[in-house]
């Protein structure tokens, strides 16, 4: 399996957004199931694990993918990453079991938290190793991935409910599914790109070695990641919270009930989501280079363009909404959550700047403003905290929804100041 040789924009576009599509719909596709073939109230037990174990696992992460994506001068190797990544991984799982073990929740909802918790380590061993394939796109191997374990997830997760009629069965096919594919394809890919750096490699075998597929822990290399990634991992946390803060306080005011027709219909959002994640992905390597030569026009260019796209997909949510947003919600999921239309278009104007805000996220990271995302989303998770806290117990669901917009306006603002002020340093 040859995968050294890059591809083009267009091709590692095309590869990112099929994958992407496939692996979004599955998703979609267990709530969809969880909501055919359970209730409300599964699905809200479901989407609690996820909000739980998201923020954990987005900060241990690190987001060492995007590191070694623009790592275009080549600071470390591949086993410097995996090392920590192992470690960040195994605290993760410590801190998701410590918090269930502190909150006292109903056996079911832990083992669903707890079985979710593990499936999230499996993604991170994937994720580790797409930062690699990401690195010298080759978005293929990423996107074949996802194709695999998307409908596997979506067939072991619909196999243990339907079998049982418990959600916590359908996470444990979850669990297996995902680490079926970290480990027996995503690890393969990585071994093969790797494979393929040491045979264009005619340096001494110590240069070789750097690029095994095994993970090194050298003390003071770490030290210099943690350093560096640390803002980020602070950085997805806050994203995260920024996401999952308004479902904490419906868990809280309103039962898992309603956050169960919630969490059914933000998911939407990721109709759009998948698009802009293919684009900020397979551009980031081109942004990052244009960046690191100074190539100001042609990295100004691309986000200008990038952030359009995403403008003009928020739109298409939105319209999309407010026309047909009762048919859409009774043929997808049941009649009874038709009822939340209105809700529905609320969810779709904060995708529309949320897909804008994230476009400039990729700006920033690819222009390795790294430590200036962190006040950055700090304000903007206050803001959506302070707005829940505030309008959940008197407006219900829809004062979620405003807690959204107003996180994603205060992304969006804040991001664009950052990105203008990158653009300006290396034009100036």
């Amino acid at each position: 399996m040859q995968t050294s040789k890059p591809l083009t924009l267009k091709r590692n576009f095309s590869w990112t957004f099929v994958g992407n599509a496939v692996y979004a719909a599955c998703q979609w596709g267990m709530l969809v199931v969880l909501a055919k073939l359970g209730s409300p109230e599964m699905v809200g037990t479901f989407t609690l694990g996820l909000a739980i174990t998201a923020p954990i696992f987005m900060f241990s992460n690190l987001q060492l993918r995007h590191i070694q994506a623009t790592d275009a001068r080549q600071q470390y190797v591949f086993g410097d990453y995996f090392g920590l990544r192992l470690i960040s991984t195994l605290l993760g799982l410590i801190v998701v079991m410590a918090i269930v073990l502190a909150a006292g929740y109903r056996w079911q909802v832990s083992l669903t938290i707890l079985l979710v918790g593990l499936a999230k380590a499996f993604e991170s061993i994937s994720d580790v190793f797409y930062g690699l394939i990401q690195q010298h796109e080759r978005m293929d191997r990423i996107a074949i991935s996802l194709m695999i374990k998307g409908p596997l997830s979506l067939v072991m997760l619909g196999l243990g409910i339907y079998l049982t009629g418990n959600v916590v069965w359908g996470t444990v096919g979850l669990a297996i599914s995902w680490g079926v594919v970290a480990l027996g394809f995503d690890l393969r890919s990585g071994r093969s790109i790797l494979a393929g750096l040491n045979a264009a490699n005619t340096k001494t075998i110590d240069n070789r070695k750097n690029n095994a597929i095994a993970p090194r822990w050298d003390r003071k290399t770490l030290k210099e990641i943690i350093w560096l990634a640390l803002p980020l991992g602070f950085v997805m946390l806050l994203i995260s919270l920024n996401t999952n803060v308004p479902r904490y306080f419906i868990e809280q005011y309103l039962g898992e009930r309603e956050l169960g027709f919630f969490a059914a219909l933000a998911y939407l959002m990721v109709s759009g989501s998948m698009v802009v994640n293919a684009l900020g992905q397979s551009a980031t390597p081109r942004l990052a280079k244009y960046y690191a030569a100074e190539r100001g026009a042609a990295f100004r260019q691309l986000m200008f363009k990038l952030v359009v796209i995403g403008a003009g997909l928020g739109a298409l949510a939105v319209l999309v909404a407010a026309v047909a947003g009762k048919q859409v919600l009774s043929i997808f999921y049941q009649p009874e959550y038709a009822q939340y239309s209105d809700l529905f278009v609320w969810l779709m104007i904060a995708a529309g700047f949320s897909y804008v805000s994230y476009f400039l996220g990729y700006g920033m990271t690819a222009a390795r403003y790294f430590r200036i995302q962190m006040p950055l989303f700090t304000f903007t998770t206050l803001v959506s905290a302070a707005t829940s806290f505030w309008l959940i117990p008197t407006m219900g669901l829809k004062g979620a929804a405003i807690a959204l917009i107003a996180g994603a306006i205060s992304e969006a603002v804040f991001s664009l100041g950052v990105v203008v002020h990158a653009i300006y340093k290396i034009e100036r």
